[in-house]
């Protein structure tokens, strides 16, 4: 499938901002041709319309419902993916949309994840539940007719278990993507040996001091030093 410029939407916190500095700039840096990226910030769709949600105290991040915005920001037509912050790309993503189906609503890696720890990140507690990390890549069907099931009122009072959990769409509209697009740090390499296309520091990563020496720590570093030496940061 032909899919001309590609549209990425980054999960975005302040308490996170230099994990999507460095997300949007892997992203970018790895891109054979032209990607549009936009960060999801919550106070600019709540000025827009398009978010009214109160605050949830089992949220972790500002970003925890506004990923299922995607298809009405874009006007439920086309391909688009979301991403969390915390992902540092090391293929180019323009592969993503090479073995796409029209008759799929959305694609993701279907984890069977059950992490040990109790917390995460910032000492935010570690939630489980089933289909877990499933959401936090997210390759949407914008135009797919089960997505339009999307719409900003749903998006702004359902709850956490239906939007996480896929509970819009029928099992067979949930295409499978290739588990190295979200290799969790810490979890994947337990059982394959082959080489990630995207790190996903679930549990936490190299911009907190507790999570300084996990898997892969050197390649997001390195590319958080290129950002910070570059002209024209992002």
């Amino acid at each position: 499938m032909n899919i001309e410029k590609p549209v990425f939407f980054i999960g975005y916190d302040p308490k996170e901002d230099i994990a999507y500095r460095v997300c949007k700039q892997s992203i970018l840096n790895n891109s054979s041709s032209t990607i549009k990226v936009f960060a999801l910030k919550q106070f600019e769709l709540r000025s827009m319309g398009f978010y009214n949600r109160i605050k949830d105290p089992l949220a972790s991040t500002e970003f925890t419902y506004t990923r299922f915005l995607v298809p009405a920001l874009m006007n439920y037509k086309g391909w688009a993916v979301f991403c969390d912050s915390d992902i540092l790309f090391l293929e180019d993503p323009n592969k993503l949309f090479n073995k796409l189906s029209e008759d799929k609503a959305v694609y993701c890696v279907k984890h069977d994840y059950t992490p040990s720890e109790k917390h995460k990140m910032d000492g935010q507690q570690q939630t489980i539940y089933p289909r877990k990390n499933w959401s936090s890549f997210i390759i949407f069907n914008c135009s797919h007719p089960s997505n339009k099931k999307l719409s900003i009122d749903l998006v702004n009072k359902e709850t956490g278990s239906y939007l996480h959990q896929f509970k819009w769409l029928k099992d067979i509209e949930i295409g499978d993507l290739d588990e190295r697009w979200n290799w969790l740090e810490g979890w994947t390499s337990k059982h394959n040996s082959e080489s990630p296309f995207a790190v996903h520091f679930t549990r936490g990563g190299p911009w907190f001091d507790e999570w300084k020496d996990v898997e892969y720590a050197d390649l997001w570093n390195k590319e958080k030093n290129n950002y910070l030496k570059s002209k024209f940061k992002i």
